[in-house]
């Protein structure tokens, strides 16, 4: 007998795999269960709705993202060496998932989901915010907003090219440490 927990990530894996190479709107319970090689009926044990099962989706790429972010953060001081690395992470995370363009853009018109990607931001802007402070921002808060938001798009972008941009990541940096130069 298969554990929930077991039946739950092999359902959530299969659904990240889908995502890979389909539209997050063309991902039904069907395709899911087939996938993961398990009946239609175990899929609602687990979610009473495909909206609750995108949203756990959304919510376990995005808990994996910051699980990586927050350990390349660990040992830095505020400022702009954690703040590149927090960047990297993220970015470095995105790029090798190939469910990224799923969970990052079309999660943002998927019913249901507006409030995680708002929440997520939020927290990706507030975690941004001693570092800004570190390199002089004297309001941050509309900084790390628009950080968020560029970093998202370079994950895009890097996606796209199938390789990181160091140019783009470089560029990013040097205005968030407000070096002109």
């Amino acid at each position: 007998m298969r554990s929930p927990e077991l039946g739950r990530n092999a359902l959530l894996d299969a659904g990240q795999r889908l995502l890979g190479t389909a539209d997050l709107a063309r991902v039904s319970v069907n395709s899911i269960v087939a996938e993961a090689g398990m009946a239609k009926g175990s899929f609602y044990q687990h979610w009473p709705s495909r909206a609750e099962y995108v949203r756990a989706l959304h919510a376990r790429f995005h808990d994996q993202l910051e699980e990586s972010i927050a350990a390349a953060m660990a040992d830095l001081p505020p400022g702009g060496d954690r703040l590149q690395a927090g960047m990297n992470a993220y970015l470095d995370g995105c790029l090798a998932e190939p469910a990224t363009k799923a969970l990052l853009v079309q999660s943002r018109t998927e019913a249901g989901l507006s409030d995680l990607v708002a929440a997520r931001n939020e927290s990706s802007a507030t975690l941004m915010l001693p570092d800004l402070v570190a390199l002089g921002w004297a309001h941050p808060e509309p900084i790390a907003t628009l950080l968020v938001a560029a970093i998202a798009e370079i994950a895009l972008l890097e996606l796209a090219a199938e390789k990181r941009d160091n140019g783009l990541r470089r560029g990013l940096l040097r205005l968030a440490t407000a070096d002109r130069g």
